[in-house]
């Protein structure tokens, strides 16, 4: 799999909340200008699970489209079951993707072995790379770092998305990947430049929506051994990293570009826009930062 940063793109609503194609169009071409290694949209940034399945799979054509191989593709299938699961990898893979990111199946809880059978079924089945996607605090599933390092040896899992914040974790991740054909990438941007500095492969990035460029010269340094340059890149923006996390995930990334007049647009139900306290925050820090006028 390709080291480095994969943004996490938003999906654009108009205000009648149907999905914004040319708007999509415009923020897959920004993504492919500032030379971003992927894409990676339909996970908790994109909304999958508000999206019905036309939407998805148009979302989907319409990057791999629009990106023509300037960038590698990677959506998330957000799936609950084996057979949904393949369902969309099989389209996916047709659509012509890169990889295809998988959320550890959520509400129905899964034990480490069940986590095991439908990773190992779902990536016998993908002629695309599988990558393992954990993020406990949205699925109520961890996928433990003995899982993973299970998982690792399978020749069609190619690496993990892990937005554990804990370094502990994601150090064990690594240790026991090393042997294998696997990358370790982080899904926050807090965690980015650390995750590197101890080998890790990169970053699934929000603040790539807004900072592409950035992004990619803090990965790029950081892999390249820069340590110096990727810590200044990492310190100077990690308000703004923290920022756009807050409330809930994709509020605070939709507002920086509504604010950056880019398309973005609306959220839809249960979704609401950012709060005006943390929005004038937010605000406040893009401004110190150059990215809007005062």
């Amino acid at each position: 799999m390709q080291k480095g940063a994969y943004t996490l793109l938003i999906t654009p609503f108009k205000k009648d909340l149907s999905l914004d194609e040319e708007g999509l169009k415009l923020l897959v071409q920004k993504q492919i200008d500032a030379g971003i290694h992927g894409i990676a949209p339909l996970g908790v940034t994109g909304e999958n699970t508000l999206m019905t399945d036309e939407e998805v799979y148009k979302v989907v054509e319409i990057i791999v489209k629009t990106a023509d191989g300037k960038a590698k593709i990677a959506p998330d299938a957000c799936a609950t079951s084996l057979w949904y699961a393949k369902e969309r990898v099989k389209i996916f893979a047709d659509l012509g993707v890169d990889y295809i990111s998988v959320f550890t199946p959520y509400f129905v809880l899964p034990k480490p072995d069940g986590l095991i059978d439908f990773y190992e079924k779902l990536a016998d089945f993908s002629s695309v790379p599988i990558i393992l996607h954990n993020a406990p605090e949205r699925t109520g599933v961890d996928l433990l770092p003995e899982t993973t390092g299970y998982l690792a040896k399978h020749p069609n899992i190619v690496g993990i998305k892990d937005g554990n914040k804990k370094l502990d974790h994601l150090a064990k991740l690594l240790y026991l990947t090393k042997d294998e054909d696997f990358m370790v990438f982080t899904g926050k941007d807090t965690t980015a430049y650390p995750l590197i500095c101890f080998g890790g492969a990169g970053t699934f990035t929000v603040a790539g929506n807004i900072i592409p460029e950035v992004m990619i010269k803090l990965v790029n340094y950081a892999l390249n051994k820069e340590n110096e340059k990727a810590e200044k890149i990492h310190f100077e923006y990690y308000e703004l990293f923290e920022a756009l996390r807050f409330e809930s995930n994709p509020m605070a990334a939709k507002m920086a570009l509504n604010l950056m007049n880019l398309p973005s647009g609306f959220h839809r139900s249960p979704l609401t826009p950012l709060s005006e306290p943390k929005t004038k925050i937010l605000k406040e820090i893009m401004i110190a930062k150059g990215l809007i006028n005062n």
